[in-house]
């Protein structure tokens, strides 16, 4: 690329990627561009879920200095440390360059607030042009791109004390090894000491009076603080006392943090208003638990009458299936509908070298195997109460033949017909059309995952996409089969320029 774009100039290389590589895999350079793109996909059954997919050209020593900038609170430049804090959530000079073996997910850089007000700027623009597009559209957005990641990474890290805090002592109680939703404590084993310094009396008194609680009443133990730093509170295992994650916060960082929540709800706002999907991407492991618990006070709110906001689950992850199915039961018990994307997961061969160097316990299935069977016995789970329940609705985002096969046969089997609207399918713009537009014209919900941005802007996040792993190559190489199989029949049957639309 940086060749070409040195012995052709800067016009005629813009016109061979639009004729080659960006053309392929990016819809078009804005609004307009797209449309003729979206509403010949709309013609063949296959809706969009718009994705804007600019990022920085920054060199890796850029991205590594912003992130170490930005992970680390004023706190720990003081100190010079964070004696403290668990590996797994901090910053690590060698993993500063997000970008690094990630190939099919756009990274954000944090810069300045200034830059998170253009970033959500230009989800609403999205978001506006998927409501243009269609009445059924998605549209994609990262938290990362919204606030400091700081704040990501911290609340994280709280989320996995107090949940490992409550396995710890449902292991005290003798109830170790028991399935997630099926672990409860005994309350009056528990408070007092441990319970009523961390809360639960006062707001929390109803949780006293049951007689056990399971990790979902526990999460409600960090809910309706008024000062968002005081969210970043972490149960001490050997008193019961809470403790700051932190020595201090400074205001700014309190005022970022509310920066983040402010601008998650005006893009949550807009995509209500305009009938519009909000699809929140997965990310690192060390993101994610702050991640999803946004994404899910997001759904409370906004899912009160209809899916709107779509969480979305790693099936790569150990925890997978424990995350769905909580996530299920909350919506159950308080009312609200369940919208997910299931996926593998993008970030794998990052995860694995990070927890190897830095030494903590992976996060991830050690094999591909063993992912295999947590997606489907996650999209089993969400199909079986799809069955039951009105208010579930779930996208199988892959490109496996053998997932998409098994959906539809479980489809069948438990009666979920493709009209219901409540199961989609989805597959990245550019990839496994063999798979996607058979399923638009048999009926089914199936979207394409649209990138779009100007070619310069798009180009960081596409020269990733040129470094596929050998699985893609695979994939690859049956749509070559695929496609030569199809020219050799329309040759010998005389129909090489025949009417597409037939």
């Amino acid at each position: 690329m940086n060749l070409s774009r040195k012995l052709l100039g800067q016009h005629l290389f813009e016109k061979l990627m639009k004729m080659t590589f960006y053309g392929q895999f990016v819809a078009g350079e804005d609004q307009e561009a797209i449309k003729p793109l979206i509403q010949r996909n709309r013609a063949f059954g296959v809706g969009s879920v718009l994705d804007y997919s600019v990022e920085e050209d920054l060199t890796p020593e850029e991205a590594e200095r912003k992130e170490m900038d930005s992970c680390t609170s004023a706190s720990e430049k003081e100190t010079g440390g964070a004696t403290q804090r668990e590996k797994q959530y901090l910053a690590h000079r060698g993993f500063g360059d997000r970008r690094d073996r990630v190939i099919s997910a756009r990274t954000y850089f944090y810069a300045d607030e200034t830059k998170c007000d253009q970033h959500m700027e230009a989800f609403l623009r999205c978001i506006e042009a998927s409501g243009g597009s269609s009445e059924d559209s998605f549209s994609a957005i990262k938290l990362t791109a919204l606030g400091r990641p700081q704040f990501l990474m911290q609340f994280s890290e709280v989320l996995m004390k107090w949940r490992k805090f409550f396995h710890q002592m449902a292991a005290e109680q003798g109830k170790a090894g028991l399935a997630v939703m099926e672990t409860r404590l005994e309350v009056k084993k528990l408070c007092p000491p441990q319970l009523c310094p961390m809360g639960i009396s006062g707001a929390n008194t109803s949780l006293c009076r049951c007689s056990t609680v399971d990790l979902l009443d526990w999460n409600s133990l960090i809910d309706s603080r008024t000062k968002l730093s005081k969210l970043l509170l972490i149960p001490n295992m050997k008193t019961g006392q809470l403790e700051p994650l932190l020595s201090h916060f400074t205001e700014e960082e309190d005022l970022q943090m509310k920066r983040m929540l402010q601008r998650m709800d005006v893009l949550a706002t807009r995509a209500l208003e305009l009938g519009v999907r909000l699809m929140v991407d997965a990310e690192q492991t060390y993101f994610q638990p702050a991640i999803s618990r946004l994404t899910l006070e997001m759904q409370r709110k906004f899912n009160m009458e209809k899916a709107v906001i779509f969480n979305t689950f790693q099936c790569y992850l150990k925890e997978a299936y424990d995350n769905v199915t909580m996530d299920v039961e909350l919506s159950r018990r308080e009312g609200w509908h369940f919208g997910a994307k299931l996926v593998r997961g993008a970030y794998m061969e990052q995860e694995h070298a990070r927890a190897a160097q830095i030494g903590y316990e992976d996060p991830l299935n050690p094999t591909y195997e063993e992912t295999n069977e947590m997606y489907q016995r996650c999209l089993d789970y969400v199909l079986e109460e799809i069955k039951y329940s009105q208010k579930v609705k779930v996208m199988v985002a892959s490109h496996n033949e053998d997932t998409v096969k098994f959906t539809i046969r479980r489809m069948a089997e438990l009666g979920i017909h493709p009209s219901e609207n409540k199961v989609y399918f989805g597959q990245l713009l550019g990839m496994c059309d063999q798979i996607t537009f058979p399923l638009g014209q048999a009926g089914y919900p199936v979207y394409k995952y649209v990138p779009y941005g100007p070619v310069n802007e798009v180009l960081p996040y596409l020269s990733r996409r040129a470094l596929e792993n050998r699985g893609f190559m695979k994939r690859a190489k049956r749509e070559r089969e695929l496609l030569w199989n199809e020219f050799k029949r329309r040759l010998i049957t005389g129909s090489l320029f025949c009417n597409p639309s037939h």
